[in-house]
């Protein structure tokens, strides 16, 4: 059973999530208080993957504001996760929380993916960004959790400050 993608020019689906305080957010407050929104999606917070990535979105924050956009991550983790992985991160974009899959379904986001040669149901590592109006002008799916946000930000343009080495 393959899952319908979104593809560029669609009407991104409507949501509203829990954010990690529990807070319902919607895709439509998001793009009233930033006009375009990046929505990644990820399988679950406090795994190496989804921490590189999400890490590396907020390592990008400013310069994804400074191009007009927001950022938001989701995954099924429950609020109280998602609490404990902002804070242990420093992240300062919400994360949303979609338990029973729903709006990531609805995005093609969740479904059958090939993990270590095997066909399973999950979560599909996939990032969008969702207009001012509404429509979808990018959806990417299946992509790596390394070096994703530097894609990203080069196929929308926006230049990202160089990595600073880990200190150590």
């Amino acid at each position: 059973m393959t899952t319908p993608r979104l593809e560029v020019g669609q009407p991104a689906p409507a949501f509203t999530l829990p954010d990690a305080d529990g807070t319902p957010t919607s895709l439509q407050d998001l793009l009233a208080e930033h006009g375009k929104v990046l929505v990644y999606v990820y399988p679950a917070a406090m795994t190496p993957g989804c921490t590189t990535e999400t890490v590396d979105f907020e390592n990008a924050l400013q310069q994804l504001r400074d191009a007009g956009m927001g950022v938001v991550g989701v995954s099924p983790d429950a609020p109280e996760k998602l609490a404990r992985f902002r804070d242990k991160h420093d992240i300062t974009f919400p994360l949303l929380s979609d338990p029973d899959k729903t709006m990531l379904t609805e995005w093609g986001a969740f479904g059958e993916k090939k993990n270590y040669g095997r066909t399973v149901m999950g979560v599909i590592r996939s990032t969008f960004v969702v207009e001012s109006d509404g429509t979808i002008s990018m959806a990417r799916y299946n992509v790596r959790a390394k070096g994703h946000v530097a894609m990203i930000a080069k196929l929308l343009g926006v230049e990202l400050p160089e990595p600073q080495p880990a200190e150590g």
